[in-house]
């Protein structure tokens, strides 16, 4: 799922060769959601 960087419309979408646009807007960079959640990793 991915955020248009302009206008905040969701999109679901695979991408093509020709690339994706926001259907809202016609903006062309979108943002990827990401967990809010909290990664713990152990040190060596």
């Amino acid at each position: 799922m991915y955020n248009c960087g302009r206008c905040g419309e969701k999109l679901i979408t695979e991408f093509s060769p020709i690339g994706i646009q926001c259907s809202k807007c016609g903006y062309k960079i979108f943002y990827k959601e990401r967990p809010n959640r909290k990664k713990v990793i152990k040190a060596r």
